[in-house]
Parts: structure tokens; C-alpha cells; sequence
């Protein structure tokens, strides 16, 4: 085995892999680079243990994938570093980050390629589990006439659907129209690109038949059938493609602490 190779151990046969053999704090060599891309590719989320980084680090290792997005409207802005978000739950908490299953910042016009997560803090009792959704899956599991259906529908997406604004009033959520089922750029493979947080209405509907499909597809999309469980630990790290995953981070540990930080890649415009 060469010395650059990384090993990918996947969590379940559908969606998730554990990689081993990469120090991201000393760079990657494009070797790597490709490898982890590869299993990105292949198993939709993917997670590195011990990973000791400074925030510097994180945006290094982000920028291999593609240039840095940043959040419209951050909970939890990092002074010096407008591409990073901070990810923070403690005994002040009302609401976490990412409770619901979504995909990240679908509101945009071009929606994000992935985020990466580096969790510093994790709850002393356990807990705080993220669980991941392979939206290629729940596609290919609809029935044909339904999977016809939705091709070709659309939806709209608003960034103040789900959360409250913060103090800021001088940014603004942005809101987009995207396709129910998108394509994924790389793999041309279907996935559902729908969730709870962000999306308002199927266009062209009416309000009680874009509800009632929505909600159809929510349960549908959030069966365990597709999903795998990351279980945290200190300097663990998270890499989910945006594009074909839906995520829900586990607030099961209040009043305990969970902190860490999210540097997000951008992306392009679904089809």
C-alpha cells in the first residue's frame, strides 16, 4: 500500500465510510486528495478521527473541494473568519443547529456542495449523535408512476421558513426555486432535494396539495432505511455531500455542552 493511500471502512452498505491514514493538520497530497473525493463520491458522508486542526487547518482542507461559502445569516458568527460557523449547544440553548433534518442552506441560489464539520466538545454522557440520509436511496425506493411524478416539479426554498432572524437586519435569508429531484453534477445519479427547514411550497400546487405531498415526502425521506448514525468523539470530523444527503443533528444531551466548528464549501445551481 502506498504511503499516501487512505483506508475507507464504510458504516453501512448504502451511506457512510470512517477514513483512516490522513493527518489533515499536515496537508494532503493530491493523491489523497482524489481518495477522499472518491469516497465522498461513493458513500455520501465520510468521517476522520483525531483530528487535532487549528480553524486555518479546516479552511485549508475545505478550499481543496472548492471555494468557501458564507453563511447569509450565521447563529453563531467566528470574529476573523466570516467562512467558518461555529456550532454550539449548551445549558442557554433554546434551539440547536440542524435539529430537523435538511440539507444545508438550500435557500441559496446555488446551494452548497458540502460541509465539513470538526467537533472540539462533545456531550460527557453521550449523545449529540448526527444522523445522515442517502437521498439517492429514498428516490430510487418511490414507485415509478411517483418517481415520473416528481420529475420536472420544482419548489421554492426561504432561509426565514423554519428559523427566526437573528439581530443582524441588515442581511437577509435569500429564497430559491429548485428541483424536487435534482442531478447530481458528478455522479448524474436522481436524488430527492426537499426537507423541512427550508422548503415552502411545491410550484403550482395548492396549498393543501403541496402540504400534503411534502409531508409525504418528509416521512418518506427521513425512514432509517437510508441512514446511518455517526457517533462523536473529540477532533471528529464530518465531510456530507450536500447535494445527495440530508442530515439531523440529535439534541438528546441538553444541559450538556457541544461545540465545534462548520467550514462549508460552495456549490452549484441544482438541475
Amino acid at each position: 500500500m502506498s504511503l499516501q493511500s487512505i483506508e475507507v471502512r464504510k458504516l453501512t452498505p448504502t451511506i457512510g465510510a470512517e477514513i483512516s491514514g490522513v493527518d489533515i493538520a499536515a496537508g494532503i497530497s493530491n493523491s489523497q486528495f482524489e481518495q477522499i473525493h472518491q469516497a465522498l463520491l461513493d458513500n455520501l458522508v465520510i468521517f476522520f478521527r483525531d483530528q487535532d486542526i487549528t480553524l486555518d487547518q479546516h479552511k485549508d482542507f475545505g478550499r481543496h473541494f472548492g471555494k468557501l461559502h458564507v453563511h447569509p445569516q450565521p447563529s453563531v458568527p467566528v470574529e476573523g473568519h466570516p467562512d467558518v460557523i461555529a456550532v454550539k449547544a449548551d445549558e442557554n440553548s433554546t434551539r440547536v443547529s440542524g435539529q430537523y433534518w435538511h440539507s444545508d442552506v438550500t435557500c441559496d441560489l446555488e446551494p452548497p456542495m458540502g460541509s465539513i464539520l470538526h467537533l472540539l466538545e462533545v456531550p460527557e454522557n453521550g449523545g449529540g449523535d448526527t444522523l445522515f440520509g442517502n437521498m439517492y436511496a429514498a428516490y430510487e425506493a418511490l414507485s415509478e408512476p411517483m418517481r415520473k411524478f416528481l420529475d420536472g416539479l420544482t419548489a421554492h426554498h426561504d432561509g426565514e421558513h423554519f428559523r427566526p432572524r437573528t439581530s443582524d437586519t441588515s442581511k437577509e435569508f435569500p429564497r430559491a426555486e429548485h428541483p424536487v429531484v435534482r442531478t447530481h453534477p458528478e455522479t448524474g445519479r436522481k436524488a430527492l432535494f426537499v426537507n423541512r427547514i427550508f422548503t415552502t411550497e411545491i410550484v403550482g400546487f395548492s396549498k393543501e396539495e403541496s402540504d400534503a405531498l411534502l409531508e409525504m415526502l418528509y416521512r418518506h425521506i427521513e425512514k432509517p432505511a437510508w441512514q446511518c448514525r455517526f457517533k462523536w468523539e473529540p477532533n471528529s470530523i464530518a465531510f456530507w455531500d450536500n447535494r445527495s444527503v440530508l442530515h439531523n443533528a440529535m439534541w438528546d444531551y441538553f444541559p450538556q455542552r457541544r461545540f465545534g466548528y462548520r467550514v462549508t464549501v460552495c456549490g452549484d445551481k441544482p438541475y
